[in-house]
């Protein structure tokens, strides 16, 4: 566990600054604030890790991203797909699913490794696209900002624009 959530009970469900240099980390029993550079440097630290070795990893596969061609993109993102199709459908078969068949049980530690094998592939896309950790970080920033908004008024239509700006 971060050191930063001792005493958490839960994982930090949103993170929001409360203008004053903090972040507050909220779930529905906690509600922690922490410096907002330390605890953003060390989630930035660990996922801009993933992030490097991720990229040592597809070059000595063979996939240097720096002189792709749209091209060249386009056929990694889909090779990128259909990998992790394959990791879907392995993680799916890790879990008993099958209502029907009473021999079947649920493969924690191999459902554990396919979510890991998707990160992998998943990461590997975003650099196909360019984005750095940095940048996925911000992203998801606000589509989780988008994604709480869309609950708070109910999702009742669909608006093409709220994400534009991500």
């Amino acid at each position: 566990m971060s050191p930063f959530l001792m005493g958490a009970k839960k994982t930090p469900t949103s993170m929001s600054p409360d203008g004053q240099g903090k972040i507050i980390l909220t779930n529905r029993r906690n509600h922690l604030q922490h410096s907002s550079v330390k605890y953003l440097n060390f989630l930035m630290d660990k996922l801009d890790n993933i992030f490097e070795l991720q990229e040592v990893l597809n070059r000595r596969i063979g996939v240097n991203m720096d002189d792709m061609n749209d091209d060249e993109r386009a056929k990694w993102i889909l090779n990128y797909i259909r990998a992790m199709q394959q990791e879907l459908a392995e993680l799916t078969d890790s879990v008993p699913w099958k209502w029907w068949a009473k021999y079947q049980e649920f493969d924690k530690q191999n459902a554990k490794v396919e979510i890991v094998d998707l990160f992998h592939f998943l990461i590997s896309l975003a650099q196909v696209m360019g984005m750095t950790a940095d940048d996925v970080h911000q992203a998801y920033l606000k589509k989780n900002q988008v994604n709480h908004q869309r609950q708070d008024t109910g999702y009742s239509t669909k608006d093409e624009n709220d994400s534009k700006h991500i």
